[in-house]
C-alpha cells in the first residue's frame, strides 16, 4: 500500500516571482516500493517522478499542484494502490512589479520634498 502523500515546495514560499526557479518533492510516509509518481497542475498530468522542476517560472505556472503516488501490490499487479496529496496552490507574480510601484512611490516623495523646497526658498527671498 501507498498513504500519505505530501508536496514540499523549494523554496517554501506559495508566492514567487516570475523567473525564479521552484522545484516540489512528493514524498509518502507508506509506501512499498516501486512507488510511482504523477504530477497534475490544475486537475492535468504534467509529469511524471517524485521532483517536479518548474525552472524559470512564469504566470501560466500558478494554480494548483497534486502529486499522486502509486504503487502495484502482487506479481499480478491487479492491486492498485494511490494516494493523493492535499493540493498545493502556487501563485506567480510579474517580476519588477514591487519595485516598479516602489519607484513610483519614492519619486513621488522626492518631488514634493524639491517642491516645498522651491516654495519655501522662494517665499524667504521675497
Amino acid at each position: 500500500p501507498v498513504a500519505n502523500a505530501t508536496i514540499t515546495p523549494s523554496p517554501p514560499a506559495h508566492q514567487v516571482r516570475a523567473g525564479d526557479p521552484v522545484t516540489l518533492r512528493c514524498s509518502v510516509q507508506v509506501g512499498s516500493a516501486p512507488v510511482t509518481f504523477t504530477w497534475l497542475h490544475n486537475g492535468r498530468e504534467v509529469a511524471r517522478g517524485p521532483v517536479l522542476e518548474l525552472g524559470n517560472v512564469s504566470v501560466g505556472h500558478s494554480g494548483t499542484y497534486q502529486c499522486v503516488a502509486t504503487n502495484q501490490l502482487g506479481q499480478d499487479g491487479h492491486r492498485v494502490f494511490r494516494a493523493l496529496s492535499p493540493e498545493l496552490a502556487l501563485e506567480v507574480t510579474s517580476q519588477g512589479h514591487r519595485e516598479t510601484v516602489a519607484a513610483g512611490v519614492v519619486g513621488s516623495l522626492l518631488f514634493l520634498v524639491l517642491l516645498m523646497g522651491i516654495i519655501v526658498a522662494w517665499h524667504w527671498w521675497h
